[in-house]
C-alpha cells in the first residue's frame, strides 16, 4: 500500500532532520577531539584542576579516551540517541540532568520572546497598511530599521534601569517572575520582531497590488477583513520561514539576555562549562541547539503545504517544493 504524497514528504523530511542532528553532533564531537591531545584528557591531567589518578581512571574509561577516535564517536553516538549526554567533569552529575534543570527557564524566555516578536511584528505590519499614509508609510515603517540598529543587550540594560530601578515594576532579585520574564522577552524579541515585520510588510505591499485585492476592496469589505483574508494569509508563508530561522537567534540571544537579567538557564550553564572547560556539557548544549533548530525548521516545512495550496499540488504531483530560503 503506497503512502500519500503528503505522508511521504513528511517522512522524508523527518529522516533528513534526524540525519542533520546526527551530523551536527558528529561534527561537534570531531572538532573537540581533533584538538591536540583531546581537551578532556588535557583538562584531567592538568595539575591545577586537582583531579587525582583515582578520579581520572573511571572518566577515561567512561569516555573511551584510551581508544581510537572512531570508537569514541560510536560510543558517544550510541549514548546520544538514547538521551545519555555523558557526565559533567566538574559536578560529576549526568549532563542530561543539568540540561533538563536549566532548559525550562531558557525555553520560557525564548517562547515568550517569540510571542512578543510576533505580536509586535503583527501590530507594526497592520499599522503600516491601515494608518494614514503619513504615519503608515513614514513613522511606522521606520520602526523595524531602528529596532534592528539597537543591540538586545542595550535594550535589556535600558529596561532594567527604567522599569526595575526607577518604576519598580520588577525586581532583578526575582528574575523568574512574570514581570521580569516579560521585560527580558521584550529585550530579546525586539530585534526579531523587526526582521519579521520587514518581511511581512514587504509581502503585504505585494499582495495589496494584486488584482484580486482590488476586486475584494471594491466589494466593500472592511479593512480588517481585507487585511486578514486577502493580505495576511498569502503573506504568512515567508513569516513562517522567518520564525523558523529566528529560533537560532533567539536561542543564541537568550544566553546574553539571561546573563543581563540574572536568569539561571542554558546561558549560565554554558558560561560555567566554558570557564571550567567542561566539554561534555558544551557538547550537549550544542547538540541540543541543533535538535531544537532542526525540529522547528522541520515543523515549518510541514506547515508550508497547509498555508499554500500550490505546495500541496506540487507534492501531489511529486514536484520538489522550493527551499525555505527561496520563500523569504
Amino acid at each position: 500500500m503506497s503512502l500519500s504524497p503528503h505522508v511521504s514528504h513528511a517522512a522524508s523530511r523527518i529522516a533528513q532532520a534526524v540525519v542533520v542532528v546526527l551530523l551536527a553532533y558528529t561534527a561537534t564531537f570531531l572538532i573537540i577531539n581533533v584538538l591536540p591531545g583531546d581537551p578532556i584528557s588535557n583538562m584531567l591531567l592538568d595539575p591545577d584542576n586537582g583531579f587525582t589518578p583515582e578520579e581520572i581512571a573511571p572518566i577515561i574509561a567512561y569516555y573511551g579516551l584510551d581508544r581510537p577516535v572512531p570508537e569514541q564517536l560510536w560510543t558517544a553516538l550510541s549514548r546520544f540517541v538514547v538521551g545519555d549526554l555523558g557526565i559533567s567533569l566538574r559536578s560529576n552529575l549526568p549532563v542530561s540532568g543539568l540540561v533538563l534543570d536549566a532548559l525550562p527557564s531558557t525555553l520560557t524566555l525564548a517562547a515568550s520572546a517569540l510571542a512578543v516578536s510576533l505580536l509586535l511584528a503583527f501590530l507594526i505590519a497592520y499599522a503600516s497598511q491601515n494608518l494614514p499614509p503619513r504615519l503608515g508609510q513614514g513613522l511606522i515603517r521606520a520602526i523595524p530599521s531602528v529596532s534592528l540598529a539597537i543591540p538586545s543587550f542595550i535594550v535589556g540594560i535600558f529596561l532594567i534601569q527604567v522599569f526595575a530601578f526607577q518604576f519598580g515594576l520588577f525586581r532583578i532579585t526575582s528574575p523568574d517572575s512574570f514581570a521580569a520574564t516579560l521585560f527580558a522577552a521584550i529585550a530579546l524579541g525586539l530585534p526579531v520582531s523587526a526582521q519579521i515585520a520587514e518581511v511581512l510588510i514587504t509581502n503585504l505591499d505585494h499582495e495589496a497590488r494584486q488584482d484580486y485585492f482590488a476586486v475584494a476592496r471594491s466589494r466593500g469589505l472592511s479593512r480588517a477583513a481585507l487585511f486578514g483574508r486577502h493580505q495576511l494569509r498569502p503573506s504568512s508563508l515567508p513569516v513562517v520561514t522567518m520564525v523558523a530561522l529566528a529560533v537560532g537567534e533567539l536561542l543564541g540571544g537568550s544566553l546574553i539576555t539571561e546573563a543581563i537579567f540574572g536568569r539561571k538557564g542554558i546561558g549560565s550553564l554554558v558560561q560555567g562549562a566554558a570557564s571550567t572547560q567542561d566539554f561534555p556539557v558544551l557538547l550537549a548544549v550544542v547538540s541540543l541547539a541543533a535538535v531544537v533548530f532542526v525540529a522547528v525548521n522541520l515543523l515549518a516545512d510541514l506547515i508550508y503545504p497547509l498555508l499554500d495550496p500550490r505546495l500541496r499540488r506540487r507534492q501531489a504531483a511529486r514536484i520538489p517544493a522550493p527551499d525555505a530560503e527561496t520563500l523569504v
